[in-house]
């Protein structure tokens, strides 16, 4: 049998699945309804909110009331603690579904233990759902154990792909033009940690990013690890400092993918 979690890793990730509830439902009560992006934007696509920074506020002070000893970082405020553990935090990933009052966006929260993501918790409270994962423990979706796809011909796979104003026209129209001659629909759903939740999960056979940061992956990297997915170096490649590019899939279709794009996984 395997060893138990670190009861201090588990702990953290009994109280963040909390702080992050609650978060998401203080989310939730600031949701502009349907209609026109209430908002402003920081460039091309990307909104920022109101609420992105009332989420981030109340999660940098109740993981400082938790763990005073613990970094934080979040995509609004940067770094704003060091410590060996950091918590990273996407207050709102998906904020211009958000902001048209959409279903499809998530409170974001990982751990890293040093360089290394070690759990996360993603909260789609308008989806009605949760995810956790502890490294080495499994990924979860409201408490279930999760894997991803077994599809192993591309003919029958899906494929998301995100789009960045950071990211030239031809590049993003060539990886496009690669996914749909393996055989399939590219999709885009706007937001990048439900699209790698998706992938550990299974509702998902690949997502492709060009250009993304931490605190959009921090949360999912552990879940992807515990699904069985393969992804690509990203925090190798830049991730840790700056935006850099992911690849994210399950593990038959995973190659082909990553060849058909030119995005190497090891």
């Amino acid at each position: 049998m395997p060893a138990l979690p670190s009861p201090a890793l588990a702990y953290r990730l009994e109280a963040a699945r909390a702080v992050v509830h609650d978060a998401a439902r203080l989310a939730m009560s600031m949701r502009p309804p349907p209609g026109g992006p209430q908002g402003e934007l920081k460039s091309a696509q990307d909104w920022l909110t109101e609420t992105d920074g009332a989420v981030e506020a109340f999660i940098a002070q109740r993981m400082q009331a938790l763990f005073p000893e613990d970094g934080f970082q979040g995509e609004e405020g940067g770094v704003s603690r060091t410590g060996s553990l950091r918590w990273v935090v996407d207050p709102i990933d998906g904020t211009s579904n958000y902001a048209r009052g959409r279903c499809r966006w998530c409170v974001s929260l990982g751990l890293m233990d040093g360089d290394e993501p070690v759990a996360g918790v993603i909260d789609a409270p308008a989806l009605g759902e949760v995810y956790t994962a502890l490294r080495g423990y499994g990924a979860f979706l409201n408490g279930k154990p999760i894997k991803a796809s077994p599809i192993k011909d591309p003919a029958r796979s899906m494929i998301e792909m995100g789009w960045s104003g950071r990211v030239p026209k031809p590049v993003f129209m060539d990886k496009m033009d690669a996914i749909m001659e393996l055989g399939t629909m590219p999709r885009s759903g706007g937001c990048g940690a439900l699209a790698l939740a998706d992938v550990a999960s299974g509702r998902l056979d690949g997502y492709i990013e060009i250009v993304i940061n931490l605190w959009d992956v921090a949360a999912a990297l552990p879940l992807l690890a515990e699904a069985g997915a393969v992804v690509s170096p990203f925090l190798q490649n830049g991730g840790l400092t700056g935006g850099a590019t992911i690849l994210a899939a399950n593990p038959h279709i995973g190659p082909a993918l990553a060849k058909a794009v030119s995005i190497p996984l090891e």
